[in-house]
């Protein structure tokens, strides 16, 4: 019998506004096709115009080799471009247009980097503060905040950036929810930005789930997947926060403005079930 959560995973889905649906429209239809042969001029620094066979190829391809290797950033991040357009970057887009927060991000345009944020400061700040959790997690996972790839592909400038912010605000996900960068943790922080942004990249990341062990696997079926499904779902866009603004105020109070739960450790999780396992192997032996 289907668990709950997988029947829910099939039946749910965001409808998008009849105004996001015809500026989608108006998006597709402005789509110029060229060729290899007559490839148009960079809209952005760093921008690389992709003909449609092209696109599908980079997609295809990134998408094989990011499940082989799940820890190679730049493919997976060549994956989220070719497919987030023209519709679902664009949606993400009308999500921050549809939200006052949102529209001073879009015009403000601030990036998170090591340049622009000082992890020494947040590093002084209160333990219960949204910019010590964030430092903390940084630093107890190994990561920095310069490690998210420039968006290459993404033809509309204004949705590139909005690609880019998406980007760089993954570590506050993974600070805010406690989810690690253990194989397990990405899936289901991937699980949970699928069903809060609807980016198919978050959503083919969970192919990943086939390689997880057999422990894994069920505690994401049971716990982590229904987690990120009811989170992602009912929670406020998290692409509209302005981290920046957030820094110095709780943690708690973040969690609370945006409706979203904090996951059972997994780190914990996964030490607890090590630990029954060599007491359970210590007791057939003592048996023995």
């Amino acid at each position: 019998m289907a668990s709950p959560f997988k029947t829910s995973l099939l039946k749910t889905f965001r409808a998008p506004s009849l105004c996001r649906y015809h500026r989608t429209l108006a998006t597709a239809a402005s789509y110029r096709s060229f060729s290899i042969l007559n490839r148009p001029p960079p809209k952005y620094e760093g921008h690389v115009p992709l003909t449609r066979v092209e696109r599908v190829a980079l997609a295809a391809g990134s998408a094989f080799l990011s499940l082989r290797d799940p820890h190679r950033g730049d493919l997976i991040a060549a994956l989220g471009e070719a497919t987030a357009q023209p519709y679902f970057i664009s949606r993400l887009r009308d999500a921050m247009l549809s939200s006052p927060t949102g529209r001073r991000i879009l015009r403000d345009r601030p990036r998170i980097t090591s340049k622009t944020m000082s992890l020494e400061y947040l590093r002084t700040l209160p333990a219960n503060t949204v910019g010590r959790t964030y430092a903390a997690w940084l630093d107890r996972e190994g990561v920095t905040p310069d490690t998210r790839s420039a968006v290459r592909y993404i033809d509309d400038e204004e949705c590139a950036y909005v690609m880019q912010r998406y980007r760089e605000c993954h570590d506050f996900y993974h600070a805010v929810t406690g989810l690690p960068i253990v194989r397990e943790g990405e899936v289901a922080l991937k699980a949970f930005e699928f069903a809060n942004t609807l980016l198919p990249m978050t959503g083919l990341s969970l192919a990943a789930i086939v390689t997880l062990k057999k422990n894994e696997r069920r505690r994401f079926w049971d716990v982590y997947g229904p987690w990120a499904w009811d989170n992602g779902t009912r929670s406020k866009d998290v692409i509209n926060v302005y981290w920046e603004e957030w820094l110095e105020k709780d943690v708690e109070e973040l969690r609370e403005e945006l409706g979203i739960q904090s996951p059972p450790d997994v780190r914990e999780t996964r030490k607890a079930e090590r630990d029954r396992r060599r007491a359970a192997k210590a007791a057939r032996e003592g048996i023995s």
